[in-house]
């Protein structure tokens, strides 16, 4: 009876054996597994992708090696999408017998990948396509298991050995072209250096990444910078997008990659130097950012995908923990959550990207402050979403004001609105201006109707509504656009009087910081800044301040107006130059105008701010006598179309169609 020593020996000894077996097997029809592969791959590429796919010659070099000579996948009716004259690499065998591709080491000479697009026709289009076997509902993704597999399926790809010299990669979109020729690019014991040349339609450049790449412990910390005079600048996008953007270097680390307890984790981080944006979208000028940097943390798991809080992001001196999540187990859930420890309120006027904020260049602050957001979206559920942001202060001050001087609107002030570019004529907002009105010569009746159109709770809010917030994201979700804004009267103020009706992020985040500080820290009088709301805003074409409004509709003064009319003049605001589509043909008011002027009535009845008796003459017509009533168009009754001629007489500026008083 053998002993158990004599077991493990034999036991050994026939695993050796059979190893042994599989090796010489394996050595023995490794061309055979080379051959099966490359005619599985050309079927897959004529068959699923309509392409040509060609090798010249192919052959194992030693026991791993493979040599392949004139490689070329080329799409039928459409431009080469790679050539490439040598490739040598070493696989592991091991893995190729298990149907997987593992690369040790790779040699590439002579080649270029494109990627065209001629009209519609793009010669990569069959390789975007939808997988006809991809998950369908009832079978679930595993988010982690999907990651996990995937990432490491191109790791595998990535040899730990590396030469390649002379390797183009073209991009003609319609003639948007940019080209990445790899002069070098070396991989050896971890390390990593190239040299890369660049050029575009518009710049030529050269380009060097340096640092450590181990794809087979899954890390890599790789630094991308610029080896001529000056920053990086990001080809064919500035011709594509008009996006103009450039930096002076960039790092990315890897740290840690790995699947444990059903999660998926993804550590690292990336930082940027010195990065410079420039798009209309974006703002009137170039952004810059002098140092950002991400300390990421990815979490997956089967049914959810998430940057944990543990994450940083750092702009300049501004740190802040964000929170993304979404997750399908049991709805499809959005959730984000961003959170500023407490900080100067200095430091974070300095850091705030130049360019993005250029009303705030030059403020000085004092004190403290810490924020948190918390925004949660239920797809099945939108009417549920959650969005609370909070603000902390401690001993914050305002010392001085930078370009936007919020303590202008409590005196006499030039305002001069911006069209298109244009700047329009200057309004006097004071007494010295015969035109201007202060609040208590403004019709109650202009006033309640104006709140309740545009601003129900004026007096009670701080600048912002949640619940209009809420609504407003909530269908713009919906409907995956910008359908709906949120504005208050303290935005549109703020918007008028300090910025500019230009759609962008620049105008938009200011507008909200702002109105932050005008509210909050009490620079004006809640009356006073309705006092300029009504003397500034846009009421008809060139017509601006209701001073003139109630002069050119009705030859009236503010104090004058009747509920009709007040109810008109809060009905326009949102499009002033088009108030006279609200008349027909005989020069009254359309139906549907009426059913709008009715509902704001009523309104202001159940909340106490009209009386039955106020509505006593509310069946008596809206009569326009001023000079608006020439771009009135009337029919008579003898049915022959006649436009008035009539030049207003409350300007002699030609009309202009500029953009709504919108809450954008």
């Amino acid at each position: 009876m053998r002993t158990r020593k004599q077991k493990i020996l034999l036991f050994l000894k026939i695993t050796f054996a059979i190893a042994t077996i599989v090796i010489i097997g394996l050595f023995s029809f490794r061309n055979t597994l080379l051959d099966q592969l490359l005619t599985r791959t050309t079927s897959k590429a004529a068959y699923q992708y309509d392409c040509n796919f060609t090798i010249k010659e192919a052959s194992f070099d030693g026991f791993s090696g493979v040599k392949l000579t004139n490689v070329i996948l080329a799409p039928k009716n459409a431009d080469t999408l790679f050539k490439i004259q040598n490739i040598e690499t070493t696989i592991n065998i091991w893995k190729l017998f298990l149907g997987d591709v593992q690369i040790g080491t790779l040699k590439i000479n002579n080649g270029y990948v494109q990627l065209t697009q001629k009209g519609k026709l793009k010669n990569f289009a069959a390789f975007i396509k939808k997988d006809s076997t991809e998950n369908t509902k009832n079978d679930k993704l595993n988010y982690a298991s999907f990651t996990y597999k995937t990432i490491s399926k191109l790791l595998n790809l990535v040899p730990t050995n590396m030469n390649i010299e002379n390797l183009v990669f073209k991009l003609d979109d319609n003639d948007k072209k940019a080209t990445i020729d790899i002069k070098k690019l070396i991989l050896v014991n971890k390390n990593i250096e190239t040299a890369i040349h660049v050029q575009t339609n518009t710049f030529t450049q050269r380009w060097k990444i340096k640092g450590l790449a181990d794809p087979r412990n899954k890390q890599a910390d790789i630094r991308f910078f610029n080896l001529d005079s000056g920053a990086i600048k990001l080809p064919y996008f500035d011709e594509r997008y008009n996006l103009i953007s450039s930096f002076d270097s960039i790092r990315l680390n890897i740290q840690n990659i790995e699947k444990s307890r059903g999660e998926f984790h993804l550590d690292g981080f990336a930082s940027i130097v010195n990065l410079k944006i420039n798009h209309p979208k974006i703002a009137r000028k170039d952004v810059f950012l002098k140092n950002a940097r991400f300390d990421y943390r990815f979490l997956l798991g089967a049914d959810f995908i998430s940057i944990d809080s543990s994450s940083t992001v750092q702009l300049n001196k501004i740190k802040l923990h964000p929170y993304l999540s979404y997750n399908t187990e049991d709805d499809t859930i959005y959730r984000l959550k961003v959170a500023i420890p407490k900080m100067k309120a200095q430091d974070f006027i300095t850091s705030l990207p130049e360019g993005l904020f250029t009303h705030f260049e030059g403020m000085e602050t004092t004190g403290y402050f810490n924020y948190k957001l918390n925004f949660k979206f239920n797809k099945n559920k939108p009417n549920q979403l959650v969005f609370d942001s909070n603000i902390k202060k401690e001993n914050l001050r305002i010392t001085k004001y930078g370009e936007a001087n919020l303590s202008k609107i409590n005196s006499d002030f030039t305002y001069r609105a911006i069209i298109k570019d244009v700047l329009q004529r200057p309004i006097l907002v004071g007494p010295d201006n015969p035109n201007f009105t202060p609040l208590d010569q403004i019709s109650p009746y202009l006033q309640k109707s104006v709140l309740t159109s545009e601003d129900p709770s004026f007096f009670n809010h701080r600048g912002f509504i949640n619940e209009a917030f809420k609504q407003s994201i909530a269908k713009n979700i919906k409907t995956k656009k910008f359908s709906r804004g949120a504005s208050t009267i303290s935005m549109q103020l703020v918007k008028n009087v300090f910025l500019t009706r230009e759609k962008t992020l620049s105008r938009k985040l200011e507008e909200i910081l702002l109105v932050y500080l005008l509210e909050n820290n009490r620079i004006a009088s809640k009356e006073r800044m309705l006092e300029v709301y009504f003397n500034i805003i846009e009421w008809g074409p060139n017509v601006y301040g209701i001073g003139e409004a109630s002069q050119y509709y009705f030859q009236k003064k503010p104090i004058d107006l009747t509920l009709n009319e007040c109810l008109y003049l809060a009905r326009i605001i949102p499009s002033p130059n088009k108030f006279m589509y609200h008349f027909n043909s005989e020069g009254n008011l359309k139906d549907s105008s009426k059913k709008v002027a009715s509902f704001i009535t009523n309104i202001m009845i159940k909340r106490g701010l009209l009386t039955i008796e106020d509505t006593i003459y509310k069946t008596q017509p809206v009569i326009i006598s001023g000079p608006a009533k020439s771009l009135i168009k009337i029919t008579v009754k003898d049915s022959t179309k006649i436009d008035s001629l009539i030049t207003p007489k409350l300007t002699p500026v030609p009309i202009v169609n500029p953009p709504k008083n919108s809450r954008f």
